[in-house]
């Protein structure tokens, strides 16, 4: 789920001119090369995307063109994919982007009180970046981990079988910098079913 006006704000962030570092112009190469040399603008949503991870997680004007330049497209078709996938983020973010997931299975197991903890944990509403910098804060439609909800994902990780208890760890650990342990919360292997405590 996008932000609301997120696309009028790319024009209004300012942003430094974006430019490949070395590894990614070297990555960006080997991407285009997977593709016919007739087909090469099909590598938009990877460059997309390899653009938004060194730009620490948001996609500015300047790299939207950078990838424009990339593939020999116009700023406006590379936008369009931009703008489409909610992948995409096109205001800056915080350093854990967290994507609370508001599908019925999460929704009828708590995400409504995940959403009121993550905002107690990072101080912040809905959409915005916290003061400290440390956390965004969205509601997103399914992540595709229904029978381990609720669930949500934190920048590229899923974190599942989530309580108020464990998720409020859980940020507070990634605001303390501390480790987390990624995937289902209580052990679970995968989707298998729950084991009884006294089984």
């Amino acid at each position: 789920m996008k932000h609301p006006g997120m696309i009028n704000k790319v024009y209004n962030v300012s942003d430094e001119i974006f430019n490949w570092s070395q590894d990614n112009f070297k990555r960006a190469a080997d991407i285009i090369k997977k593709y016919p040399d007739s087909r090469q603008q099909s590598a938009v949503i990877p460059l997309l995307d390899l653009a938004q991870r060194q730009n620490s997680g948001w996609l500015s004007k300047t790299a939207i063109e950078k990838v424009a330049e990339t593939l020999s497209m116009s700023y406006i078709r590379v936008l369009e994919v931009a703008t489409f996938y909610s992948m995409f983020n096109l205001e800056p973010v915080g350093e854990n982007f967290v994507q609370i997931c508001r599908t019925t299975p999460c929704w009828l197991r708590g995400s409504d009180k995940l959403v009121e903890v993550a905002k107690e944990v990072s101080n912040t509403k809905l959409g915005e970046i916290s003061d400290d910098k440390k956390f965004t804060i969205v509601e997103v439609e399914c992540l595709g981990a229904c029978c381990n909800a609720p669930m949500v994902q934190i920048n590229d990780d899923y974190y599942e079988d989530l309580d108020e208890v464990s998720f409020k760890k859980l940020l507070t650990n990634l605001k303390q910098s501390k480790e987390t342990i990624k995937g289902s919360q209580i052990g679970r292997q995968t989707s298998h079913p729950q084991r009884e405590k006294n089984a």
